[in-house]
């Protein structure tokens, strides 16, 4: 009986630490329309035949940003079209405008 009591007790408290336990991420991530100010800290380019590529087209290309979003230093990787692949270094700060966690544009950061 004091086994039973005991269990239905410690559920019970499980219960309640699990419901008022909230996120405490100090993060924006998935909230909505924001824009952010970021640096290009990488540049990816994935040649035709590698994986998520075919071998008839001309590859893939992808950004790797980091940006503050909130209070939480964030890195984001995005595949790009090869005009903003070329036009962006590593180094450049831009504007991310997002939706949600899409990337909608880069503009340069002025």
């Amino acid at each position: 009986m004091n086994r039973a009591l005991l269990f239905a007790a410690g559920s019970a408290i499980l219960a309640i630490l699990s419901c008022t336990s909230g996120s405490t991420s100090p993060s924006k991530a998935g909230k909505g329309f924001r824009v952010l100010e970021a640096t290009v800290v990488e540049r990816i380019y994935e040649p035709p035949g590698s994986a998520g590529t075919s071998l008839a087209g001309s590859g893939a290309w992808s950004l790797g940003f980091e940006a503050k979003d909130g209070e939480a230093t964030v890195h984001f990787r995005f595949p790009v079209t090869r005009d903003q692949f070329n036009r962006y270094q590593e180094g450049d700060r831009v504007q991310l405008v997002m939706a949600d966690d899409r990337l909608r544009e880069i503009r340069p950061f002025r």
